[in-house]
């Protein structure tokens, strides 16, 4: 059986895309089948493969426009394992059926192979939004540790409750907190990340993605930081945040 982690944050620029990207490259080269699913229209998630989508293409909006299904718009990568249903950056984000992802993966069969699927989510809370938080099993939040990462994760947190009780999703759980972009020698990052950890519980916390430069680099190759550069320190954080992933979801 499939499980689906949404990765999410009502701020935008918190790193969701970046984690997305590695956090699958590193499930992968664990030997696990992978699909990211990039629902957020600025279409990033295939700039971190190398992957150039053409005008027109089959997309993960598709889906919500009718023009195409997931399986059409399924494409691999030059990973192992790792495929991607890219964005369309044309998409313009409005009202749609919160369900309709949540259906679509369980008619195309997504839901009874062996296999992880990541969707990268938008930040605007709308109907996208909702469809991935409808259709997850599990929810991981990145977040930069300076002063208004607390209002982003207190707003999700309240969509979380929301989709949660009205019974779209009432398995939905938080999987974790990440920080990125982490220097624990600045007091504030530290102070933040502590505020978090007290609000939503320090068992909640990730190991955090120190700064590194690396990181845009390996973006703007088109590679995963564990291919592009895997002696550093984001590679080394990736690793260690994805295996906490795995443990606390398994």
């Amino acid at each position: 059986m499939a499980r689906i982690l949404a990765i999410s944050n009502r701020k935008g620029g918190a790193g969701k895309t970046t984690t997305a990207v590695n956090v699958a490259a590193e499930i992968a080269a664990r030997g696990e089948r992978v699909v990211l699913i990039d629902l957020d229209s600025q279409g990033h998630c295939a700039l971190g493969f190398g992957i150039k989508v053409e005008r027109d293409a089959p997309s993960a909006h598709g889906l919500f426009t009718g023009a195409n299904t997931l399986r059409q718009a399924l494409r691999p990568t030059r990973w192992p394992q790792l495929s991607l249903i890219p964005a369309d950056s044309r998409f313009e984000h409005g009202g749609a059926d919160t369900g309709l992802l949540q259906r679509a993966l369980a008619a195309e069969g997504f839901l009874d192979e062996a296999l992880t699927l990541i969707l990268d989510t938008p930040p605007s809370l709308d109907a996208l939004l909702l469809n991935a938080l409808t259709a997850a099993d599990r929810v991981l939040t990145p977040f930069v540790p300076h002063p208004l990462a607390g209002e982003g994760v207190r707003a999700l947190a309240r969509i979380l409750f929301r989709v949660a009780a009205d019974r779209s999703n009432a398995g939905l759980r938080v999987l974790g907190f990440l920080p990125v972009m982490v220097d624990t020698r600045i007091g504030q990052h530290r102070s933040v990340s502590d505020s978090i950890a007290q609000q939503f519980g320090a068992s909640r916390m990730l190991p955090g993605i120190r700064s590194d430069i690396k990181l845009a680099e390996a973006f703007a190759a088109g590679q995963p930081i564990r291919d592009y550069a895997p002696h550093s320190r984001g590679a080394d954080d990736y690793r260690a945040a994805t295996d906490a992933i795995l443990e606390r979801w398994n």
